[in-house]
C-alpha cells in the first residue's frame, strides 16, 4: 500500500510540532530539519507559525526558507486569504525538488523504491535476481539508480539499501538459506557511494521496515513498538522513543535466528531449530513446495482463500512459537503494540494474528490502549520503503538524527 501524501494541504488539523529548533548559527542544520519535517508533518504553512513551533526566531526561519527555495526544496504558495491584516506567505514541501531512492536485497529479488521530498511513493518496482553474488546485485542497483535519477530530475539526497542480517557474523548457529551468503567481505555503502555519488545508508530488512511503518503506517502516532518483518526469514525492527534500535553492529532484532526447539524438532533439521525454521516465509514454501504446490504471492494469496490444508498446517505450526516470542519481546521491549508485516499476503497475516494466543505478560493492562498485536499499513514493500526514507529522513527529520548533524550510515 502506497505511504498516504504529506503534502495534501487540504486537510485540516492541528499543527503537529516536533523536536524543537536552536538559534546559535552552528545549529543551523539541525534548525533546517526541524522546518523540512514541520512542513512534512503539517503540511502549508507561514514562517510565523513555523517559528513558533521550532522556537526558533522568525528571522532564523526566513534565512533559512530563503536557502531552501534556492535549492528548489519547497514552493511559494501565495498568501493565505483568511483573517485581517496581511495574511502570510504559505510554504509547502516541492514534491519534485528531491528524491530518495530504497533497495531491498533479498533471496531472490530487488525490490526498488522512490520517495519524493513530500513522503509520497513515486515508483516502485520487483526484480529478479538470479544471481545472489554481491558483484552481480550491486551493479544491478548502480544501474537502476543512473535509471532513475534520467526518469526523476530532482535532487538525489541519498541511496538506502537494506538486506536480511545478520551482518558480519561468523559460526553462528541457526543461519540458514534466508541469509545472504558471501556479502560478509563487501562494503556495501563504500561501494555504492563510489559508483552512484551520493551518500548510501545500509541496515537491516526488519530495522527498515519498522522505520516505514514509522513513517507512513500504523507506527505513526506510536513512540514504542516492535515490528515483526516477514522477509524470507523472519526478523525484528524495534523503535524505542520513536528511535530504530540497531545494535553495536546493526544486529538487533534478529529473532528468526534465536533457537526455540530442540534437536530435530523441525522437518528437516539436524540440529536445534531457531524461530524461522518454524514462522517464516521460507518455512511456507517448503512445506508447499513439498507438497507439489506453487508458492508464488499470488499463490499464497488463492491458497488462502481456497483453504489450502498445507497453509492451514503452517499457520498452526507458526502460531505458537510466534506468540510465545511476541510474550518475550513485550516483556524485554514493553511496547505500546506489535506491528507484524512484510512479504507475507495481508489476508495470511491475518490469519496468522487471529491464530495468536500470547502468554500473560507486561502487556496486559487495563484502560484504552493499542492492539495488542495488529498487521501493518505499508505492505509487501515496507522494507524497500523504509529503505528510501533512511537518507530522505536523515536530511528532514531530526528526529530519527543519531548525532547533532546527522545519522551516520550503518557500517557493513
Amino acid at each position: 500500500m502506497p505511504p498516504p501524501s504529506k503534502t495534501d494541504a487540504s486537510k485540516a488539523r492541528t499543527p503537529v510540532s516536533v523536536a524543537m529548533g536552536k538559534n546559535p548559527g552552528r545549529n543551523r542544520n539541525h534548525n533546517r530539519r526541524v522546518l523540512l519535517e514541520l512542513l512534512r508533518r503539517n503540511g502549508p504553512m507561514g514562517r510565523k507559525a513555523m517559528a513558533d513551533l521550532a522556537q526558533i526566531s522568525t528571522q532564523a526561519v526566513g534565512n533559512i526558507i530563503e536557502d531552501l527555495m534556492a535549492e528548489g526544496l519547497l514552493r511559494d504558495l501565495g498568501r493565505l486569504r483568511s483573517g485581517r491584516g496581511l495574511p502570510p506567505i504559505q510554504y509547502a514541501l516541492n514534491p519534485d525538488g528531491a528524491i530518495t531512492l530504497g533497495f531491498e536485497i533479498a533471496v531472490s529479488e530487488l525490490t526498488v523504491t522512490v520517495l519524493d521530498i513530500g513522503g509520497n511513493l513515486r515508483h516502485e518496482e520487483h526484480v529478479p535476481l538470479p544471481d545472489m553474488a554481491p558483484g552481480p546485485v550491486l551493479s544491478m542497483v548502480a544501474e537502476s539508480v543512473a535509471r532513475l535519477r534520467a526518469d526523476y530530475p530532482g535532487q538525489l539526497m541519498g541511496i538506502g539499501v537494506v538486506m536480511p542480517g545478520p551482518f558480519g557474523i561468523e559460526g553462528m548457529s541457526g543461519v540458514g538459506p534466508t541469509t545472504l551468503h558471501g556479502w560478509t567481505e563487501t562494503s556495501v555503502a563504500q561501494d555504492l557511494a563510489q559508483r552512484c555519488g551520493v551518500p548510501v545508508y545500509v541496515d537491516n530488512d526488519a530495522n527498515a521496515a519498522a522505520v516505514g511503518e514509522l513513517l507512513f503506517g500504523k507506527g505513526q502516532n506510536v513512540s514504542h513498538f516492535c515490528q515483526i518483518y516477514f522477509g524470507a526469514g523472519t526478523g525484528l525492527g524495534a523503535i524505542v522513543d520513536d528511535q530504530p534500535l540497531r545494535g553495536a553492529f546493526g544486529n538487533a532484532g534478529e529473532i528468526g535466528h534465536i533457537i526455540v526447539a530442540p534437536v530435530d524438532a523441525a522437518p528437516g533439521s539436524a540440529g536445534p531449530a531457531p524461530l524461522e525454521r518454524f514462522a517464516s516465509l521460507y518455512s511456507l514454501r517448503e512445506m508447499l513446495e513439498a507438497a507439489g504446490q506453487p508458492a508464488s504471492l499470488e499463490d499464497l494469496r488463492r491458497h488462502h482463500r481456497d483453504g489450502s490444508p498445507v497453509l492451514d498446517a503452517w499457520l498452526s505450526t507458526a502460531a505458537p512459537y510466534l506468540s510465545a516470542m511476541i510474550g518475550i519481546l513485550e516483556n524485554i521491549f514493553d511496547p505500546q503494540t506489535v506491528i507484524i508485516g512484510g512479504k507475507l499476503p495481508g489476508a495470511v497475516l491475518d490469519a496468522l494474528v487471529e491464530r495468536l494466543a500470547i502468554p500473560s505478560t507486561v502487556a496486559n493492562r487495563t484502560g484504552e490502549r493499542l492492539p495488542r498485536v495488529q498487521r501493518g499499513q505499508t505492505g509487501q514493500a515496507s522494507a524497500a520503503l523504509g529503505a528510501a526514507a533512511l537518507p530522505f529522513f536523515n536530511a528532514i527529520t531530526p528526529r530519527l538524527d543519531r548525532a547533532e548533524d546527522g545519522l551516520a550510515p550503518m557500517p557493513d
